[in-house]
């Protein structure tokens, strides 16, 4: 992709002690362009995203964000590039015990010094943004799982960030909700010029969405492309990982002994 990067992965290697979870990835994420990492679960993607957060340090390559390598900064540099990052966490993660209003208020109150009646008027229009101004009142609990991520939409982007990362936005949502919480990531990704990269397994909805699609497998990028190039794609596993098929290199099976002397079964 030749557009100008926000975000930079190179050659980028991790493993705990001995066991290789990233292989030599090499990924660009241009400003202002909304990218999908699929794989089955297991094959590095969230630790990615652990590395772009500053979570992880790599055992060989880098992260470099808006010209920065993350594992390099020092606390207060890596707490300044995370202001500048929004997150959303699998199933939401909303504090349970802070209404909607304040959940997606609380970011606002830990990381600037904006007054309550500005900070009320920022929240209600993210609420706004996302369909759920009339909830600012109600508990987390009081919401459909739908709902709770669009809060959740709503608290990631309080801080207006150039950079935006979803882990599993879908998992859990009716077709309604999908599609909703689908056309809000990319209409707030265009809305604020950000960047946004999401994690999924999602693929019909996030394939609507998207302008680009790395495909994971194994800790290495096994394919690259459009949605309309991933679609084609004739590569094994992304075939049958794009259109559901039952046979191909992903096994049924987990390996084990044969079958017939696990069951003590006389040839």
């Amino acid at each position: 992709m030749s557009l100008q990067p926000l975000v930079e992965i190179r050659d980028l290697n991790f493993a705990y002690d001995n066991r290789a979870i990233l292989k030599g990835i090499n990924m660009s994420f241009p400003k202002g362009k909304l990218i999908a990492i699929m794989g089955l679960s297991g094959c590095g993607k969230t630790t990615l995203l652990r590395h772009i957060g500053g979570v992880l340090k790599p055992t060989r390559g880098y992260v470099k964000v808006d010209g920065k390598v993350i594992h390099e900064l020092d606390q207060e540099g890596l707490y300044a590039m995370r202001r500048k990052m929004g997150m959303l966490f699998q199933f939401g993660a909303l504090f349970t015990d802070m209404s909607v209003f304040d959940n997606v208020a609380f970011q606002m109150r830990e990381h600037t010094d904006l007054p309550e009646d500005i900070i009320h008027d920022l929240v209600l229009m993210k609420l706004h943004a996302v369909g759920l101004r009339g909830t600012h009142n109600l508990m987390p609990a009081e919401l459909s799982g739908g709902m709770a991520r669009r809060v959740a939409l709503a608290r990631t982007v309080a801080l207006d960030p150039m950079l935006i990362m979803y882990d599993e936005p879908f998992a859990g949502l009716d077709p309604i909700s999908l599609s909703v919480v689908g056309n809000l990531i990319r209409q707030l990704n265009d809305a604020l010029g950000a960047t946004s990269i999401v994690v999924t397994h999602d693929i019909q909805e996030s394939l609507k969405i998207v302008d680009y699609v790395y495909f994971i497998s194994d800790g290495a990028i096994i394919a690259e492309g459009t949605a309309d190039e991933i679609r084609a794609s004739e590569v094994p596993f992304v075939r049958q990982f794009v259109h559901g098929e039952i046979d191909g290199p992903i096994p049924f099976h987990y390996p084990g002994g044969n079958y017939s002397q696990d069951l003590r079964l006389r040839a």
